[in-house]
């Protein structure tokens, strides 16, 4: 496999070495608490379910769909934006399904991107938002991911010194792996800078419905000339517990759209219509779903904070999102992040995510996802609690009190 040019350009999957360990405890009858990976533990509301069996009962609905997506998920789409972010889209030309978030991000950087092309991407990040275009054949130039007045010197040094000039910067906030968000003002900036510099804004939308404040994330699509320059890519995993349905979106400019679709139109069909209809349902409701997987992601998050606070870890509240970003214990720093992720599943039977994976400026991190329930993630902090006790951690570092 190394002789093969694209092959070449992915590094070997950063998580290997952790899941190793822990598909081989879990062999030998540990039980492992797995926090790493963000899989939503939820079973997907009944209603949604209820709509996928009513249409999976319609042998018409067996064939094969579309690409772009079936029209009244796209106008439920549509529907969705004007309602939640006040923004009007044509569902004709500016909304597109896709098989989920990262299949429409991936084919998204297949489909503008030419061998070379420079793009601006945060570091650390969710990895389909550099890897995607690396293997499309890009160039990866990272920057800040914090949403403030530190991003913009670093991204004008980037689009001095970039050659050739970067053609797209990406945004994902709320941030995965930080938690981040971005406010309206911020967007605002950094479409007027995209303008002037003639870059694409590729936004990663995906946890908009998982927030812990009062109020909810925005979308980019509410700067005004935001279409001309932008996409926004959201999904139906988090915010409706349909992560294996795998559905998601791509709303915002009409040509970058148009470029997705002629690449999607050669790959797939669109996802089972079914699925599909059942979705379209979905967001079409009162939203009392989405408010009830919002407020059991909020509880698992104070029981974290209050409780890996109490165990000696640093826990910055998240924001919004299912995960915490995690600094490592200095007395564990020389490990870097996949060593203290295998001492944890080791000696905690705690699973979590390498900083590493996110790129190079999250080795000094790891990542938790609200995954189990509360009861479980009190375990978990009490079992790293014993392993940063027994090397003496403990001594050097006394808890604040959890805020939140």
């Amino acid at each position: 496999m190394a002789d093969f040019h694209t092959i070449k350009r992915l590094p070997a999957y950063v998580f290997e070495p952790v899941n190793r360990l822990k598909e081989r405890a879990l062999a030998n009858g540990v039980d492992i608490i797995d926090l790493g990976m963000g899989n939503p533990d939820m079973p997907t509301p009944p209603a949604i379910v209820e709509k996928l069996r009513e249409a999976v009962m319609d042998p018409r609905s067996h064939r094969y769909s579309t690409s772009r997506g079936i029209a009244d998920l796209r106008r439920a789409q549509a529907a969705y934006y004007a309602r939640r972010f006040g923004v009007k889209l044509n569902p004709e030309t500016e909304v597109a399904a896709t098989l989920g978030s990262k299949e429409g991000f991936a084919n998204m950087a297949q489909a503008i991107t030419a061998p070379g092309d420079v793009v601006l991407c945060p570091n650390p990040t969710y990895p389909i938002h550099a890897f995607g275009f690396i293997m499309a054949g890009g160039v990866v130039r990272s920057i800040s991911g914090l949403p403030d007045d530190t991003f913009f010197g670093p991204v004008e040094r980037a689009i001095r010194h970039s050659i050739p000039k970067p053609i797209a910067i990406v945004l994902n906030y709320p941030a995965n792996p930080t938690g981040h968000v971005a406010s309206v003002d911020f967007y605002k900036d950094v479409i007027a800078f995209a303008r002037k510099h003639h870059l694409i804004v590729l936004s990663d939308l995906a946890y908009a419905e998982i927030y812990f404040g009062d109020e909810p994330p925005p979308s980019v699509l509410q700067v005004n000339g935001a279409a001309e320059v932008a996409v926004e890519f959201t999904t139906m995993s988090k915010a409706f517990a349909m992560p294996g349905w795998r559905l998601g979106f791509a709303v915002g400019n009409e040509r970058l759209l148009a470029a997705l679709m002629r690449v999607k139109s050669y790959l797939d069909y669109g996802a089972f219509t079914p699925i599909q209809m059942a979705a379209a349902a979905a967001l079409e409701g009162d939203g009392s779903e989405i408010a009830e997987i919002r407020s059991i992601y909020r509880r698992r998050r104070d029981v974290l904070v209050e409780s890996f606070t109490e165990a000696g870890l640093e826990v910055p509240p998240p924001d919004a999102g299912m995960f915490a970003w995690l600094p490592i214990p200095k007395r564990f720093s020389d490990l870097g992040s996949i060593g203290f992720s295998k001492r944890l599943i080791e000696q905690a039977n705690v699973a979590v995510a390498p900083g590493i994976g996110f790129g190079d400026q999250g080795d000094n991190h790891i990542r938790v996802a609200l995954v189990e329930n509360e009861q479980r993630i009190r375990q978990a902090a009490a079992s790293i609690g014993k392993v940063l006790l027994s090397a003496g951690h403990a001594a050097d570092f006394k808890p604040k009190p959890a805020s939140r």
